[in-house]
């Protein structure tokens, strides 16, 4: 059974960092693509940042410049560093993977996933 557990979410001012965890339980990291998707109040699910099982990364152009994604294989977590916080970040944070066949695409569109965690919630101030 595949679980995602999201943590490191919370409520910080603009400008601020936040690193949000993902710790992968029936799946391993580096095997499948992986990816952060955000929603923010309002508006559907987006990609933000993904990673493909060679390591090859897509940022939305939102986020491009701000945000990194990683991953830690020993420990079978995905990471996303975000830094230079938006009021406009603001949104439940998912965590999500995909037996990818292609060892090198990084999935950009929500739809391309195949399961995900629950979400952490990151809220950030004016």
């Amino acid at each position: 059974q595949v679980q995602l557990v999201e943590s490191g979410g919370g409520l910080v001012q603009a400008g601020d960092s936040l690193r949000l965890s993902c710790a992968v339980s029936g799946r391993t990291v580096n095997r499948d693509a992986m990816g952060w998707l955000r929603r923010a109040p309002g508006k559907e699910r987006d990609v933000v940042a993904a990673i493909s099982r060679t390591g090859n990364t897509y940022y939305a152009d939102v986020v491009k410049g701000r945000f990194t994604i990683s991953r830690d294989n020993a420990e079978n977590t995905l990471y996303l560093e975000m830094n230079s916080l938006k009021p406009e970040d603001t949104a439940v944070y998912y965590c999500a993977g995909v037996r990818s066949s292609n060892p090198f695409y990084a999935p950009r569109e929500v739809r391309e996933y195949d399961y995900w965690g629950q979400g952490t919630q990151v809220t950030v101030s004016s």
